[in-house]
């Protein structure tokens, strides 16, 4: 199985981005990097943070706006759980989740899995490529959504357009992702111009 160690997000202010994921509990997750290039709008990608109840949620959002984060969507229940979204002070896209729609304790400022979201020009070419990596499938739904099993970071295809709009954000932005993902990959560039690089 190949695996996601980390990600490195470029950042035009490395302490702040570190500050910020540093408040979400994922310091050793999600590491900033700096970067010279423009990166505006949508990036194509967004990371998925999720939480064991809605409380969890709800104390997430409040951290993240804390250390400068912008909220997009406000967390609402929906029929597959309660969630929102907000943009990091760097740009980057960030929804939070809970597949509880009730929570039943306290809340708590825990991120239990986080799932990096790919926005795709088209999902059966993307898994396809992936597939031939040695990546392995989760779950799979044609041309709508493919979840690949990368171990403690997750890792989804899901159409650009579409991503971008349950996130509230326009689709159009920085084709320059900003992102390099670290796993046990030698180094490769997936069709919509995705950076892997060995751990």
């Amino acid at each position: 199985m190949v695996t996601i160690e980390n990600v490195t997000v470029e950042v035009d202010d490395v302490d702040a981005g570190e500050a910020f994921y540093g408040a979400l509990g994922l310091a050793t997750l999600v590491r900033p990097a700096p970067t010279t290039a423009s990166l505006e709008g949508f990036r194509g990608f967004v990371l998925g943070l999720v939480a064991a109840q809605p409380a969890d949620v709800d104390l997430l959002l409040a951290e993240a706006v804390a250390a400068g984060g912008t909220p997009l969507k406000e967390p609402a229940r929906s029929l597959w759980g309660y969630g929102g979204s907000l943009r990091a002070p760097d740009g980057t896209v960030v929804s939070l989740a809970s597949s509880s729609r009730k929570s039943s304790g306290p809340a708590r400022v825990v991120v239990e899995q986080l799932a990096l979201q790919l926005g795709v020009a088209d999902v059966a070419a993307s898994k396809e490529f992936y597939v031939s990596h040695g990546f392995e499938v989760a779950k799979s739904f044609g041309r709508r959504y493919v979840e690949l099993d990368t171990g403690a970071v997750s890792l989804t295809l899901n159409p650009r357009e579409k991503l971008a709009r349950t996130m509230g954000v326009e689709e159009h932005g920085s084709r320059a992702h900003g992102i390099v993902v670290r796993g046990g990959t030698g180094e490769l560039t997936d069709p919509d111009g995705f950076r892997w690089v060995p751990a």
